[in-house]
């Protein structure tokens, strides 16, 4: 454990970012998902319905990464890769 004071203020903004930081990654990863399976369902039966659902999953998906990216919890060449991977799912699934 850390004796100066201003070390222990770094531990403690540390811990408070690294929180942060695993909310924002658990939340991206959350709405991938949710974006994932609503590709499935809407492969498995078309429909504008589901065809809207997928659209609104993969703009929540969107802006949760560039969120992320902005403020420095992803780098941004893993938020595009993320996006990409989003992007390439809807285009296999439908091709």
């Amino acid at each position: 454990m850390a004796n100066i004071k201003s070390a222990i203020k770094r531990v403690d903004i540390a811990e408070r970012n690294r929180l942060r930081n695993k909310s924002h990654k658990s939340a991206v990863r959350t709405l991938m998902k949710k974006y994932f399976t609503a590709v499935e369902k809407h492969t498995a039966t078309p429909s504008a319905e589901t065809s809207a659902e997928v659209q609104k999953c993969m703009s929540e998906a969107y802006q949760k990464i560039d969120k992320a990216v902005q403020k420095g919890v992803l780098h941004r060449n893993n938020g595009a890769n993320k996006k990409s991977r989003l992007a390439q799912a809807i285009a296999v699934k439908s091709a």
